[in-house]
């Protein structure tokens, strides 16, 4: 793509995520900080019924909602599914008004602190990941790639550009001042450095990237009835994007014992806690940290 046209923040995906949410209300209100003169800037309100009842989501997680053949399937009519569709619709059917990049705000409890989540390898999206990275050194960058665009079941699964930021530690239906001024730095750097794109220019940054690629998720101590009986271990508890290792402590049970880290090579978990996520069954996610050239 030689042109970005209309970009699209969506906040408020998951209702209780206030910061992303609140983001959307001050720009609705002062579209001035993200207009930009090579592009359009739209901003969304993904879920706000979820909102405003301050719950992740009414029927089923929206986030969950974008797989293609979900998307085409008439039968499928929860609130979040149809709210799905309309967003299809919005941002990907209209062809006058299509997204060529979409930013989807969230935040999470788990220490993720400033974290970029990839869902392709799309040059434009590494080399802005790797710009913003360069700029803060709070940036991470969690690669969570798809085979296709078919098995996305993402926001962002409506566009090749883009991508989701997940901030955190911070409480469901909380806001942060400090994580919500971070976040509107970051989505001021990317609309500044879209606007450099599209102007020819785009800063030069270093030819490698750190990341950290997806492997798998973790659950819970359980019993047979699926009834969680053990907890993060505390060595391990806010220790997102640090090192695992073989034989370290990952969990604690109710009766004091204590679970270690059976895996045969060091893993970098991520989502460690993670509230909305006790729901999916995933007490966190392995990654494998990498340096790739881009």
């Amino acid at each position: 793509m030689n042109q970005i046209n209309r970009v699209a923040i969506v906040g408020g995906t998951h209702g209780n995520e206030f910061t992303g949410a609140y983001l959307i209300q001050k720009f609705a209100q002062f579209p001035g900080l993200i207009t930009r003169q090579s592009f359009e800037t739209v901003t969304l309100l993904a879920n706000p019924n979820a909102f405003a009842a301050g719950r992740r989501y009414v029927e089923k997680d929206l986030n969950r909602c974008f797989l293609k053949q979900d998307l085409q399937d008439p039968t499928l009519s929860s609130y979040e599914e149809l709210q799905a569709k309309s967003i299809q619709d919005t941002l990907a059917s209209n062809k006058d008004k299509q997204a060529d990049f979409i930013l989807d705000l969230h935040s999470s409890t788990a220490n993720m602190g400033l974290t970029i989540i990839l869902v392709n390898s799309h040059p434009l999206n590494l080399k802005l990941a790797a710009y913003l990275s360069q700029i803060n050194p709070l940036v991470r960058i969690y690669r969570c790639s798809f085979k296709s665009i078919e098995e996305n079941p993402f926001v962002n699964s409506l566009c090749e550009l883009g991508f989701a930021i997940e901030v955190g530690p911070i409480a469901q239906g909380l806001l942060n001042a400090a994580l919500f001024q971070q976040t509107e730095e970051l989505i001021y750097a990317i609309l500044d450095y879209l606007e450099q794109f599209n102007q020819g220019g785009i800063p030069s940054t270093n030819e490698t990237l750190i990341l950290y690629e997806h492997l798998s998720v973790m659950d819970y101590p359980k019993q047979e009835d699926g009834t969680i009986f053990g907890m993060i271990h505390p060595e391990l508890q806010d220790k997102d994007y640090q090192a695992l290792n073989p034989g370290d402590p990952i969990f604690i049970t109710f009766d004091d014992k204590i679970i270690f880290y059976e895996g045969i090579s060091t893993v970098w978990p991520i989502f460690i806690n993670e509230a909305a996520y006790y729901e999916k069954g995933i007490a966190m996610c392995f990654t494998q940290r990498q340096q790739i050239k881009i």
